[in-house]
């Protein structure tokens, strides 16, 4: 392959032609190493493909990204000399528990509030990790403390939970009366001028504790992924 030089700048062809150009596109799509016979099955016919790989694994040879040979099947990698600055990252993508998905709902929907009137919001203690994963993936941050007895830590939103769900702030969240009419929650036992203070049920009605958040997952479930157990 000729090569010039100017300035210790080494100048590739710019061009390639449509063989070439055909074999290194399915090559760079490849899920897989690819082996000759594959490769010309899929590009054009009269195509010298053996001569064209040659070629491209010079071309690429003095790049970040070359293409190798191995046991006779082709596909580009990273080039062996910066291997140092390559570091193995394998993301699970998991949904979040319901019970995170609840927690989550009643943060948002009664900040700031505390790990105990969470619990009472739900009618169940849950797992010490639950807030600390909410935590982690910077949707909900301390928020100082309630002024009662205990001083115990408040709880809020972060600025990346608007930013996660495309929200410019929190009002822009469906009110009481949308999430029962979407049927999300039973709007008839809640008063919503105090739907947000942590005081859900009417006064003057006794109710049991009910989880009203239950399917709220059906609004956030949908794009939370992440490691998490409960």
């Amino acid at each position: 392959m000729k090569k010039t030089k100017k300035d210790n700048i080494v100048n590739f062809p710019s061009g390639l032609t449509t063989g070439e150009r055909e074999v290194e596109a399915l090559l760079f799509a490849a899920a897989e190493p690819l082996d000759i016979d594959t490769i010309e099955s899929k590009v054009s016919k009269n195509v010298n493909v053996k001569k064209i790989l040659e070629k491209l694994k010079m071309t690429y040879s003095p790049r970040g990204i070359n293409l190798v040979c191995i046991s006779k099947k082709w596909s580009f990698r990273t080039a062996q000399n910066l291997s140092n600055l390559m570091s193995q990252q394998k993301t699970v993508e998991k949904k979040l528990s319901k019970a995170a998905i609840e927690t989550l709902a009643i943060i948002v929907y009664h900040q700031p509030v505390t790990r105990a009137e969470i619990e009472e919001i739900r009618g169940v203690a849950f797992g010490t990790n639950t807030l600390d994963i909410l935590m982690e993936l910077n949707w909900v941050k301390p928020q100082g403390r309630k002024d009662v007895p205990g001083k115990p830590i408040q709880y809020a939103t972060t600025d990346n939970f608007l930013s996660h769900f495309n929200l410019q702030k929190l009002s822009d969240l469906p009110t009481v009366d949308e999430l029962g009419s979407a049927g999300l929650i039973d709007s008839s036992s809640i008063d919503s001028s105090v739907f947000g203070t942590g005081k859900f049920y009417k006064e003057k009605k006794k109710v049991k504790n009910e989880n009203i958040y239950s399917n709220i997952d059906e609004m956030l479930g949908s794009t939370l992924k992440d490691n998490e157990t409960d």
